[in-house]
């Protein structure tokens, strides 16, 4: 059974940088579709980047030139770097996988996988 454990959460200005990270417990690259999401309290879950089996990205569109997911596959690692961060970007984030690819890779209903979450706060 895969496990996702998260790390990397904590305080920052409005316009600070921050990187989240993601353990898994297996191989991925090749095996997995994974993704970041976030959820506020009161707010739905929502994707906020995604790379699948075999690299493809994609963005929401309110972090797209801000985040950046990436992999290091070696190490069974999934990153979200976040810039330029804003106070709506203050959530709970999630990491998530999955062996299907998915139709729709930022909505959570595509991933069986998660991890606890690791707590992002943006003050402005």
């Amino acid at each position: 059974q895969l496990r996702l454990t998260e790390s990397g959460g904590g305080s920052v200005q409005a316009g600070g940088a921050m990187r989240l990270s993601c353990q898994a417990s297996t191989t991925i690259y090749g095996y997995y579709a994974t993704a970041w999401f976030r959820q506020a309290p009161g707010k739905e879950r929502e994707g906020v980047a995604s790379v699948q089996q075999y690299g493809e990205k994609k963005y929401a569109g309110s972090v797209e030139g801000r985040f950046t997911v990436s992999r290091d596959n070696g190490q069974h690692i999934i990153y979200l770097q976040m810039t330029d961060l804003k106070p709506e970007d203050s959530g709970m984030y999630y990491c998530a996988a999955d062996r299907a690819r998915p139709l729709e890779p930022l909505s959570p209903k595509e991933y069986d996988y998660w991890g606890q979450g690791t707590q992002v706060t943006v003050s402005s």
